[in-house]
């Protein structure tokens, strides 16, 4: 399969040298998303960024797998949050555009 955005689990596990099992864990958690074509599993290239964050928590922070979750799930709120935040700024420049109240 001839696909640039997704890269087999076995390649990303040789590189960072890692287990495949800690791959499946995040999978099975919900943390990252897994595809299967015929017998070879491939992760996508976007979620690189997130499983090298997820490797350095895991292997030099000692932090398990329900620990990165807890994690994720607070990094993704404050992004929310923050894109709130950013939009309602940008609602209220509209409104005032000399920052005036």
């Amino acid at each position: 399969m001839e696909n640039k955005n997704i890269l087999p689990v076995e390649q990303l596990c040789s590189h960072y040298q890692i287990e495949v099992s800690f791959i499946s864990s995040l999978s099975e958690y919900g943390l990252i998303e897994l595809t299967r074509v015929d017998e070879t599993i491939y992760v996508s290239t976007d979620q690189i960024r997130d499983i090298e964050k997820m490797i350095r928590l895991h292997f030099e922070l000692d932090i398990n797998i329900e620990g990165i979750d807890a994690i994720f799930h607070l990094l993704r709120k404050v992004d929310r949050l923050h894109n709130e935040l950013k939009s309602i700024k940008n609602q209220l420049h509209f409104y005032d555009p000399n920052g005036h109240s």
